[in-house]
């Protein structure tokens, strides 16, 4: 189970900024407007060989146009209940205002470890500026440029030093795990009371009803593995329009636990945005997926014709990854329901499959001759060797070629699609890498 940071603080502080030094990315739209943050930010960052995850609960909070106590509190409440520590953002060029005291009362009751970042000290004179922030009674302040990375690399020690979860401690046996996740009330519960013939779970028609975060053992029929379910919301009071926000940030941690997701999608609603974040966070964290279209019972039109084109709707939204098995289902009246579980047990073998380097180049060497890489200003590319890495999470492959560099990824795109169809690597992501022979 990764460990997760979360950055709060009031707007324009430069908590995107921040997020993007140690993602290492412009993933965020950032600029001088406050409230602009509108992507979903979450993010992996390694530090020292521990990898965790970074969320910004700036732009997981809906209404940001009033950006006041009430929506700091949204950011703060997220953090509190799903972060491991908290990193909390002031602006040494402002000062301490009213909200930052705000936060930081909600923050001093709080047993979790909270960092306080006094950012945009961009230049070592104005560090003195931070001592202010004493006052707010979180300790010493950590003097930092998210804009041009002074003092970052201090900074990433502590936060490290601060996870009391080590990596190593969390292995469960070496069963896979599966993950149901998807939108709220889109049946999880309901599937996950299928699979286990037991109405463990309270399944009502309300969206976020689902308490705790569980894992079961599954071993019946044949099957052995473990199921996360995703938690879903305690605080009803706190969260009325945020539901799917916070079933976003649940996932996040169910996710990460799973080696193969199954992502079920509400045949009676198709996909949402909601689904497309959460399939995005399964491709960033490189799991196997399964999607399930659940409530295939209430459908309608149920013609070879009618499944054919929602299919081809839904490879066509999770493009260029379309090579993973969509399996139509229903709780209701279980059906197709083992047939989730198989899929999902072959995914995770999958994950784990190793082509001999000698089968490889067979079938791969002749492909690239026919169709070799485009010649780039007259120089003619030459891929020579191909070879799976061993013991890596998911299928990686490498090729050797004189000039790496110029092959453009239509062109890797085109070597993992005859990957996959000479072996099968269905529902699994796989690494490409070309290297310098």
């Amino acid at each position: 189970m990764g460990n997760i940071a979360a950055i709060v603080g009031r707007p324009n502080v430069g908590k995107s900024t921040l997020f993007n030094r140690l993602v290492g990315s412009r993933q965020a739209i950032v600029n001088e407007q406050a409230g602009t943050t509108r992507d979903r930010q979450y993010g992996k960052v390694e530090w020292c060989g521990q990898e965790f995850s970074i969320i910004d609960t700036g732009g997981w909070v809906v209404n940001s146009e009033d950006v006041f106590e009430e929506e700091i509190n949204k950011q703060v409440t997220i953090a509190l209940e799903e972060a491991d520590v908290i990193l909390f953002v002031v602006d040494t060029a402002n000062g301490i205002t009213d909200l930052d005291d705000h936060v930081a009362k909600i923050l001093r009751r709080t047993a979790k470890p909270v960092l306080l970042i006094a950012n945009k000290v961009d230049t070592h004179e104005m560090q003195y500026g931070a001592a202010e922030f004493y006052g707010l009674g979180l300790g010493e302040p950590i003097v930092l440029s998210a804009i041009n990375g002074l003092g970052s690399g201090d900074f990433l020690d502590l936060l490290i030093s601060k996870f009391t979860k080590k990596l190593e401690e969390e292995k469960l046996d070496e069963l896979p795990r599966f993950a149901v996740v998807g939108r709220p009330n889109a049946g999880k519960s309901s599937i996950i009371n299928a699979f286990m013939d037991e109405d463990r779970y309270i399944v009502t028609d309300i969206a976020g009803t689902t308490r705790d975060s569980i894992y079961t053992r599954y071993s019946k029929f044949g099957f052995d593995f473990y199921l996360v379910d995703t938690a879903g919301i305690r605080k009803k009071g706190k969260v009325t329009e945020d539901i799917e926000y916070y079933s976003v940030i649940r996932s996040i941690r169910a996710i990460e636990n799973a080696d193969v997701c199954i992502l079920l999608i509400d045949a009676t609603r198709g996909i949402e945005s909601q689904d497309m974040n959460i399939f995005s966070l399964i491709q960033k964290n490189k799991k196997g997926m399964v999607v399930c279209i659940n409530k295939w019972d209430l459908v309608e039109d149920k013609s070879q014709k009618a499944i054919k084109t929602f299919e081809d709707a839904i490879r066509e939204r999770f493009a260029p990854f379309t090579d993973f098995p969509i399996v139509l289902t229903s709780a209701t009246t279980k059906q197709r329901i083992f047939k989730v579980l198989e899929t999902a047990i072959d995914i995770n073998q999958n994950r784990q499959r190793r082509v001999r380097t000698s089968e490889l180049n067979e079938v791969m060497l002749p492909i690239i001759d026919s169709f070799p890489p485009p010649a780039h200003k007259g120089k003619y590319i030459k891929i020579k060797y191909v070879t799976q890495l061993p013991g890596t999470y998911i299928p990686t492959f490498v090729f050797f070629a004189n000039l790496p560099q110029w092959v453009k990824d239509p062109y890797k795109r085109f070597l993992e699609n005859k990957i996959r169809a000479h072996w099968n690597f269905e529902g699994v992501q796989i690494n490409l890498f070309i290297r310098d022979k």
